[in-house]
């Protein structure tokens, strides 16, 4: 068998793994709408901090999970591990569709948060397993763009049916296609370990550079600066995108939006975050990472305040494609960096504490937001989580700049 490293070389598989994600996404964009608005019509949440901790719950999944998947994958082989994923996933719609009260919610977004960690992080170490080291960024990019263009289309299409026809929990009866159709794709996907194999053949001087489990946690946790800022900034991207996601349905409906109106708001910001990860992905191949990582994290920032002090349809769409946009510098870029200060030998392991402190960001957003909004309403619990992306930034600009 003959195994060759490239984008153009792996072209069939590649292109599965781009449509796989797609799904991954979808399975998350048909709560992105719909969720924090059927708490509190169907359920009768009235706290904030209730009605969205089901981010809390999927963001604390995801980001353990994330954590132990590199090393799953290494065990058990990334396929495995993907499959894995999407077999928890199909739980996550038959748990929403029999749910009498609101831990049921709760409870199947933990299994969510399972099934992402799994599934993204096996599609992303996958494509990355098949790309050149050059091509890092545009294999993430892909990656990012296909499942973020599967969250868009799935919360906007959910927001439609909401408004269309009823806002319930049938509307999961959607997540069972998803996640079968994820299965099926997953099956006839081909592993990636004999191209992971090739990679170590070729960098057999690092070696030398294999760390223990604690090791890689401490190094991208605090020891690196580089791995550590990237940390951070990754954790406050997920932060702000956890407020988004609990705080924008209802921020929106409570300023006079119809469901639809705030459906599509919803949606465009992580299409724009998708579609901007095909160009962003690609140009962080050719320019300085670390730079653009910086810049992102600014532009997220001026976004959210920009939907604060705007009062119209149109130029909130315009604040969620720059918030789409500034995000889609940061995504691909930051994995694509780690990639590339890490050795093949534990790069697998430091991108799942990357992944970890990252998700954990929609768990302590969530809650952050919950608390703030529940205290001082929606426009404070959003402006002031804009001024971490600030932060975040400058920490990235300052200790990784050349």
């Amino acid at each position: 068998m003959v195994v060759r490293l490239g984008i153009k070389e792996n072209t069939v598989s590649f292109l599965l793994l781009v449509v796989i994600n797609v799904f991954v996404g979808a399975m998350v964009g048909l709560e992105r709408t719909i969720l924090p608005m059927i708490g509190e019509k169907q359920f009768g949440l009235t706290s904030m901090g209730a009605a969205i901790s089901f981010i809390v719950s999927f963001g604390l999944s995801k980001a353990v999970v994330n954590y132990f998947a590199g090393q799953l994958a290494d065990r058990f082989g990334r396929k495995n591990i993907l499959l894995a994923g999407w077999v928890i996933g199909l739980f996550v719609p038959i748990c929403m569709l029999t749910a009498h009260e609101w831990s049921v919610v709760v409870f199947a977004n933990v299994l969510l948060g399972i099934n992402q960690g799994l599934t993204w992080s096996m599609t992303v170490n996958m494509k990355i397993d098949i790309a050149k080291p050059t091509e890092r960024g545009t294999a993430v990019g892909l990656n990012e763009f296909a499942g973020y263009f599967g969250v868009a289309m799935m919360a906007a299409l959910s927001g439609y049916l909401a408004s269309t026809f009823s806002l319930d929990l049938e509307l999961f009866y959607i997540g069972i296609v998803v996640a079968l159709t994820g299965i099926g794709l997953s099956i006839v996907v081909k592993d990636t370990k004999h191209h992971v194999q090739l990679h170590m053949e070729r960098r057999k001087k690092e070696r030398t550079e294999t760390l223990s489990a604690k090791d890689v946690f401490q190094q991208t946790t605090w020891k690196n600066k580089t791995l550590s800022s990237f940390s951070l900034a990754g954790l406050v991207t997920n932060l702000k995108d956890g407020v988004a996601w609990g705080l924008f349905p209802l921020y929106f409906t409570s300023l006079g939006l119809s469901v639809s109106q705030t459906g599509m708001i919803v949606a465009i910001y992580p299409a724009s975050w998708g579609i901007c990860q095909l160009f962003t992905g690609a140009i962080s191949d050719r320019v300085d990472r670390k730079r653009m990582i910086a810049y992102g994290m600014w532009l997220q920032a001026l976004a959210m305040w920009l939907m604060l002090i705007v009062d119209d349809v149109v130029l909130w769409m315009v604040g969620a494609i720059l918030l789409g946009l500034g995000t889609a510098m940061v995504y691909p870029t930051l994995q694509a960096a780690i990639s590339d200060v890490t050795a093949i030998y534990w790069r697998a392991s430091a991108m799942g504490v990357y992944r970890f402190w990252r998700d954990s960001g929609y768990a302590i957003g969530a809650a952050m937001a919950g608390i703030i909004a529940d205290w001082l309403g929606f426009r404070w619990a959003i402006g002031l989580t804009a001024i971490l992306p600030v932060l975040a930034g400058w920490r990235v600009y300052t200790k990784t700049k050349n």
